[in-house]
């Protein structure tokens, strides 16, 4: 286990109100070493070399739980299955329709620069989130 990583872990969840327990340090720990936007069973299947025991379910529930907090952020409601990141920095995403890979697009290439927080009938933005849909290098082949 990185002690970089416990110590930040311990002190995340200090400032966002959750106890620290060994399954969720692990799965931090886990999606900390991930690459991309994986979802509940990719975290499960790294997860499951380190703690046998454990059930989807309950990774399923600490995801939850860590996206509820603001520990962890929810890509696209929408696209299919739950896929989580980690990057805070404001940026949107490129969905390829056939192998439903997931690309992080920097807002300033969609010239997002203008991002009014009350839009009309009284909506208060939270975050911004652009989702866009085509067909990735690979898959255009």
């Amino acid at each position: 286990m990185d002690a970089k990583i416990s110590t930040s872990f311990r002190e995340l969840c200090g400032r966002h109100g959750l106890a620290v327990t060994h399954q969720r340090q692990v799965l931090y720990e886990a999606m900390q070493r991930m690459h991309g936007h994986p979802s509940p069973e990719d975290v499960y299947h790294r997860v499951r070399k380190r703690i046998p025991s454990i059930s989807l379910a309950t990774v399923y529930k600490n995801i939850h739980l860590f996206i509820e907090s603001g520990i962890l952020r929810e890509v696209s409601l929408h696209h299919g299955s739950l896929r989580v990141e980690r990057n805070e920095h404001p940026h949107h995403h490129l969905i390829c329709t056939v192998c439903k890979s997931i690309t992080d697009i920097d807002e300033i290439y969609l010239g997002l620069s203008a991002k009014p927080s009350r839009l009309p009938g009284g909506f208060l933005a939270e975050r911004y989130a652009v989702d866009i849909l085509g067909r990735c290098k690979s898959c255009q082949t």
